[in-house]
């Protein structure tokens, strides 16, 4: 079905735009920036920053209401005579904007010379230098000297919004973008401002500080200095940090994010825009539930019976047992975690299928969602586990069954991936009964204590792979930092298994192959998953 729009010419350029579309958005589509402060594409409109001014004209219309050509044939335009803010205008046919005209950057620069007479200038130690919306427009605008001798007016600095958001006032622009995201997105009517003209303050209504599972993106939102991330206050300067697009392992969403990183630490986790799943939007769960892959008690070395060895041995010593357990008639289980990619569980459950193995399971988890992105499954990947044979059925219900074998003796080998399984109804004193208990984990704990093999795995930042949301879309992720220490990627892990147990004259498969060598096995075998490569998903993800 075709889509109505209509034709304007913004600088000169030629362009269609869907009606009711702002300036702002239609200049993008000709690659033209109109700059601003307050205009945010998911928030009302304000209108109160006036960085947006533009030149708009229409086409002068005859008593036929026909458009009244010039003598070059041309139709004759009628300026206003006032400049007209982009944000809040819309196209209309015919329309006729100019964005770089000397009243338009006249306009500016008053408006930036205006916000700067306050601001204090302490770029050198204001967290959002590097990424400062008004460090760049100052650039384009501002003047090289200020006419203003006056002293600066004195506004509350390091307030505490809440245990997450810190405000310096003294840097606040007034955009209210912050105002209107707490009211209309996240719930919460509790910021404004209080005083007027240039003694206007950002404050919080008495006792009613931000206090919902959004109050970050505020931060995110603030196109200055002024709130701030008390969890990434002052620890690096941004153009230190190395970006990387991630998701978000914390829930079935799969938001989208960037993380920041240096010198393989991660320092912060923001949203990335994807207008299919999270716009531009992430939960403060998931941005500060980052901490653990920096843990000091991280797995980092192979540990036969407690030992530290090197992953030949490991890899050998793990293919040996099973193999002389198999031979024995006893039985092997596998529980792999819905919180490990897609071509984790696919190798995982490769690995379980070549032993003969049939129980096979995935443990849920599930807490409160909210309106927004929370969601009740806090794995990121259960349909990518009932995708790859995993989690069959209902998640969880075959745990029960594997619990009641190993306590019958019938089951003598469990592989985890990635699972405490004494916290989903398999004790320690279940685990004591088997002959052979591998573990691939990133930090230790109850069934690591147990296991005879553990295998150090990598954290969500240290490899890459894909999550299937729950919404069935396919999203690929990328390594941040490296993982410590003698730490692999699981994929690679349970790669050098599945070639340790080979059988049947099959040739075993190469140890270590590309993650792309991997999924592109998964597709050939998955019907869901036919003709498709890691390529094919894109940044943006891929419905199933």
């Amino acid at each position: 079905m075709s889509v109505e729009t209509v034709n304007l010419m913004i600088d000169g350029r030629a362009v269609q735009a869907v009606p009711g579309t702002n300036l702002i958005e239609a200049a993008r589509l000709a690659g033209i920036e109109i700059p601003h402060f307050c205009y945010h594409p998911q928030l009302p409109i304000a209108g109160n920053c006036r960085m947006c001014l533009v030149e708009v004209g229409l086409p002068q219309l005859g008593p036929d209401r026909k458009p009244v050509l010039a003598a070059d044939g041309r139709p004759r335009v009628n300026f206003g005579p006032k400049l007209t803010i982009a944000c809040n205008t819309t196209v209309s046919e015919g329309m006729v904007v100019l964005t770089r005209t000397p009243r338009v950057i006249k306009a500016r620069r008053g408006v930036m010379e205006f916000l700067l007479i306050n601001h204090p200038l302490d770029c050198p130690i204001c967290d959002q230098a590097g990424e400062c919306r008004l460090q760049e427009l100052a650039v384009d605008y501002g003047q090289g000297c200020s006419r203003f001798v006056e002293e600066k007016e004195h506004k509350p600095k390091h307030v505490v919004l809440n245990a997450k958001v810190t405000l310096d006032d003294e840097r606040c622009v007034l955009c209210s973008r912050c105002v209107r995201f707490m009211r209309e997105v996240a719930g919460q009517d509790c910021l404004g401002f209080v005083k007027r003209g240039s003694r206007s303050t950002l404050t919080c209504y008495p006792g009613q500080e931000p206090n919902t599972n959004y109050d970050l993106n505020i931060v995110d939102l603030c196109p200055v200095g002024a709130l701030t991330s008390t969890d990434f206050r002052f620890r690096q300067r941004v153009w230190f940090l190395k970006e990387t697009r991630s998701l978000c392992p914390h829930c079935a969403t799969g938001c989208n994010t960037l993380i920041g990183s240096r010198e393989d630490v991660v320092y912060r986790q923001t949203p990335r825009d994807n207008p299919a799943v999270n716009q531009c939007w992430l939960c403060d769960f998931g941005r500060l539930n980052y901490k653990f892959i920096g843990d000091p008690a991280r797995l980092t070395t192979p540990l036969i019976g407690g030992a530290g060895v090197e992953w030949p041995a490991a890899i050998a010593h793990v293919a040996e047992r099973l193999a002389a357990i198999r031979t024995a008639g006893g039985q092997i289980a596998g529980i792999g975690s819905a919180r490990a990619t897609t071509e984790e569980l696919f190798l995982f459950a490769k690995l379980c299928q070549g032993l003969d193995s049939t129980l096979l399971d995935s443990v849920p988890r599930s807490g409160a969602a909210d309106k927004l992105l929370l969601d009740t499954d806090r794995n990121p990947n259960m349909r990518g586990a009932q995708l790859t044979g995993v989690a069959s059925g209902t998640p969880g219900s075959r745990l029960a069954e594997i619990a009641a074998g190993i306590a019958r003796g019938e089951i003598k080998a469990l592989l985890v991936l990635g699972e405490d399984v004494t916290a989903a109804g398999i004790g320690a004193d279940l685990l004591a009964k088997l002959e052979l208990l591998v573990v691939l984990a990133i930090l230790p704990g109850a069934t690591t204590q147990a296991a005879h093999v553990v295998l150090p795995g990598a954290a969500f930042a240290e490899k890459g792979g894909t999550f299937v949301n729950a919404k069935g879309r396919m999203q690929q992720f990328h390594p941040a930092v490296a993982a410590p220490g003698a730490a692999r990627a699981e994929w690679q892990v349970l790669s050098g298994l599945l070639a340790a147990v080979a059988k049947d004259g099959k040739k075993p498969s190469p140890e270590s192959p590309s993650l792309g060598t991997v999924f592109a096995t998964m597709a050939a075998e998955i019907p869901a998953l036919a003709g498709w490569t890691l390529e094919s998903i894109g940044e943006q993800g891929r419905n199933l």
